[in-house]
């Protein structure tokens, strides 16, 4: 037998130990933090009770049934639905109209990109209570709609503008990490593509759609998933700002866990609705993932 020709099987094993060594903390952590809270969870979706000397019971699909016969659920739902296209379409769209336009020029690019992220890093509590200010019956918005002629609109206590509120704040809140993302995507596209089209007669619009948008393509995919999953998510605004009013109008789906769970204590039903938040999150990211990884294939 040559020798020569078990190096590389050692070698190869050496280095399946040596990874699996490094990965067993983090996987070690996943298990715990992650994998084990989600089958808890499931768990619990099918259970009625407390966590009390009464304990829980197990009931089948019974919450799921309830889900689905409920009309404040399917309510909900709709809210959520509105609420997470309302923000995630602008939320792409304009930070992508930014970057372009801050890539073509150098002057105040970092104070303009600082300013635009500063957002992504404050509190979504304390930009709530200043939401709520802003936007309340004798705030500063209906006293410039005043100055201008406008009757003032009741924001927060209107059915119909509520909402738009929160949405607001999301894209505002959501605009400049993704405004950072678009940047740093547009620097990983060769400036030979942009020259070939200009050789070929490509006017601004021509570039943006046959050279940008191909070229940001992965960067679209992560901003779109990152995008939908901090919209699906959202709590802190509906709960500082609107409480999930008026008459349920503005009330989302976590916030809608949040209060089965913690306000009326039933977490079985709770955990049932959380269960299908997952469901739809994970659904969401796989078609996301595949029709922009076929178009990625495709090219």
């Amino acid at each position: 037998m040559n020798p020569k020709k078990s190096t590389p099987k050692l070698t190869l094993d050496q280095e399946s130990v040596a990874a699996w060594v490094f990965l067993t903390p983090a996987l070690f952590l996943m298990a715990i933090f992650i994998v084990w809270p989600i089958i808890y969870l499931i768990y619990l979706s099918f259970t009625q009770g407390s966590f009390t000397r009464s304990g829980v019971e197990f009931v089948g699909f019974t919450n799921y049934l309830r889900l689905i016969v409920s009309p404040d659920f399917w309510q909900v739902i709709g809210n959520t639905i509105y609420f997470t296209i309302a923000t995630v379409i602008p939320s792409l769209v304009i930070p992508l109209a930014l970057a372009v336009m801050l890539d073509q020029t150098l002057m105040f690019r970092g104070f303009l990109r600082t300013a635009y992220f500063i957002p992504s890093i404050t509190s979504l509590v304390a930009v709530g209570l200043g939401w709520r200010w802003l936007f309340q019956t004798d705030g500063p918005v209906n006293g410039f709609l005043s100055q201008i002629g406008f009757d003032p609109i009741p924001w927060l206590s209107s059915t119909v503008w509520a909402m738009p509120v929160l949405i607001l704040l999301s894209i505002w809140k959501q605009l400049g990490f993704n405004l950072v993302v678009f940047l740093a995507g547009l620097q990983t596209i060769p400036i030979n593509r942009y020259e070939a089209a200009e050789l070929d007669g490509a006017g601004p619009w021509q570039k943006f759609w046959y050279v940008t948008l191909p070229g940001l393509q992965p960067t679209l995919v992560f901003a779109t998933v990152t995008t939908v999953i901090f919209t699906l998510r959202s709590f802190e605004p509906v709960y500082v700002i609107t409480g999930g009013g008026p008459l349920n109008s503005t009330n989302l789906l976590v916030y809608y866990i949040y209060e089965q769970a913690f306000s009326q204590f039933d977490f079985g039903y709770a955990a049932a609705a959380a269960t299908l938040l997952l469901a739809i999150a994970l659904v969401l990211v796989y078609f996301q993932l595949q029709i922009f990884g076929e178009d990625q294939a495709s090219k």
